[in-house]
């Protein structure tokens, strides 16, 4: 079709010119060909939704086109038959191209590179030309990617394999961010099992591991309660590996016959509005996890919450006796390999206990509250928990400590190769960074945990995509940037209408890691 670079007119007066693309695959790769596809055509169709949060998500982080907000989403939101209005393309046929340019753009693992491409028109709000662009390896000029940008659904967009020999084709995912013209490739995990391609050896304090606030609160529930969008096996087959657990305990007898069943809580409340969840449940998916993908592990962070008057002390002696105690969980007090714990849980405790060295856990219990950058007192784990968002405006604030907790992370470096001496003692070094995503305010119904998630969740897709392990884009004044491990990152109100990509950029990051070990 020949070349035409011919400038399209702007509907937006802040759009960048060009696009940005950068490479954090595995795969090194040359952006070959730009084609412009006329605008597809849409359908609007309901689906399943909770608070509308779809909305803000796709908008801002570029995943489809939604209409306008229904004006009686409830911001408490259920999954029960709500519906929610969203575009999706209608007509299948092929699109006429109406415009192709060649190109030679290197891109190199871990490089970001600018580009002549201006970004695809919006036309209306409802449709916008789409860009299809050919990536191939120069390494295997055989094999081609390609991607149409944006993306017409929540889901990431898989980059497509054009080659004769599909054993060698790589697995890509593209995220493009449209307010910033800015595209990003990442080495696609298998989200069920991504732990699987990492080597045991690795601590898990050198990780980049998705997890998420309050796990279990995903059920009708009050709204300033409810936190998730979907079941903790949902997250589980989704790649988080973090599950953050509150746990009601009542005065009992520790020495009673039968195993005491303890309701989950978030604070004061049940997590259910149609009745009590209780911890043995919550376990029975994890354990069902494990067993089918043994190579994993799960991080269970455990906190006593809740009305009961059972302390500490007691909670810990019923968790050994009824719930801990056996060859599925990992109780140690130092931060494991990823060896020693696939297909387990490892416990990561939030409560005061004299269980020993070998039963206690990740000790967690001297826990800074709502801390910008803190360290417990075990002096193993490094927190961002700032969770006290009393304005709107404060959720900036928010954002900002994140990014700066991501950043500290990512100054860790393993020195590989080395012994296993050497490895260990790296290990002890290393804080397990626990980076919370989620705040709230009980009072202010702007301020629940949904509605803060969509506005803290696309940021981070952003910040994770373009600024993350860049030397002079962060905020603190060390820019030393190591394996660029993000750490476990916690977060409210992932996967909500499929939309998994916050958690892929958490993992994703695991891929730095990988070339060097």
């Amino acid at each position: 079709m020949g070349s035409n670079a011919s400038r399209p007119r702007r509907s937006l007066a802040a759009m960048p010119e060009t696009i940005t693309v950068r490479n954090l695959s595995l795969t090194p790769l040359e952006l070959k060909l730009v084609e412009r596809l006329e605008p597809p055509a849409f359908i609007t169709l309901p689906q399943e939704s909770n608070l509308g949060l779809n909305n803000i998500t796709r908008m801002i982080a570029g995943r489809g086109r939604s209409s306008p907000p229904n004006p009686t989403d409830n911001p408490g939101g259920t999954t029960d038959n709500e519906n929610d209005f969203s575009v999706r393309p209608h007509d299948p046929k092929p699109r006429l191209v109406t415009a192709s340019q060649d190109l030679s753009v290197p891109l190199a693992p871990f490089t970001e590179s600018p580009t002549t491409i201006f970004p695809p028109l919006e036309a209306h709000h409802h449709q916008s030309e789409q860009l299809r662009l050919t990536f191939e390896e120069p390494n295997s000029p055989g094999n081609k990617y390609t991607c149409e940008i944006p993306g017409l659904s929540e889901k990431s967009i898989e980059l497509v394999f054009i080659g004769d020999n599909n054993a060698t084709a790589k697995e890509i995912t593209a995220i493009y961010l449209p307010h910033l013209a800015y595209l990003a490739l990442f080495s696609s995990a298998q989200l069920a099992s991504w732990m699987s391609k990492l080597p045991d050896e690795l601590p898990l304090s050198s990780l980049s591991i998705p997890g998420t606030h309050n796990s279990a609160t995903c059920h009708v529930a009050l709204p300033s309660v409810r936190c998730q969008a979907v079941s903790v096996t949902e997250q589980l087959d989704n790649g988080v590996r973090f599950l953050d657990v509150r746990v009601n305990c009542p005065n009992m007898d520790v020495n009673r016959p039968e195993k005491p069943e303890l309701a989950l809580v978030h604070a004061a409340f049940p997590i259910a509005l149609s009745g009590t969840r209780y911890l043995s449940g919550l376990l029975e998916e994890v354990y069902r996890f494990l067993e089918e993908r043994p190579s994993e592990t799960v991080m269970m962070s455990l906190k006593r919450e809740g009305t009961g008057k059972g302390s500490d002390h007691l909670f810990g002696e019923l968790l050994k006796k009824w719930y801990i105690g056996s060859d599925r969980w990992y109780t140690k007090g130092r931060i494991p390999s990823l060896g020693e714990v696939r297909g387990k849980v490892v416990l990561v405790r939030r409560f005061h206990s004299e269980l020993g060295e070998d039963e206690g856990g990740i000790d967690g219990s001297v826990w800074p509250d709502n801390v910008a950058d803190g360290v417990c007192g075990s002096g193993r784990i490094r927190i961002q928990d700032f969770y006290e968002v009393g304005r709107v405006e404060q959720i900036e604030n928010k954002i900002e400590y994140a990014c700066q907790e991501l950043e500290r992370s990512a100054k860790m470096c393993l020195r590989l190769p080395c012994g296993m001496e050497e490895l260990q003692a790296q290990r002890e070094e290393m804080p397990l960074y626990i980076n919370f995503l989620s705040a709230s305010s009980f009072f202010n119904s702007s301020l629940w945990p949904d509605r803060i998630a969509g506005k803290v969740n696309p940021r981070m897709v952003e910040y994770l995509c373009r600024n993350h392990a860049v030397e002079g884009r962060g905020s603190l004044e060390d820019k030393v940037v190591g394996d660029a491990a993000t750490g476990v990152v916690v977060t409210d109100w992932v996967g909500h209408g499929g939309d998994w990509d916050l958690v892929r950029c958490i993992v994703g990051w695991n891929a730095r890691l990988q070339l060097k070990v």
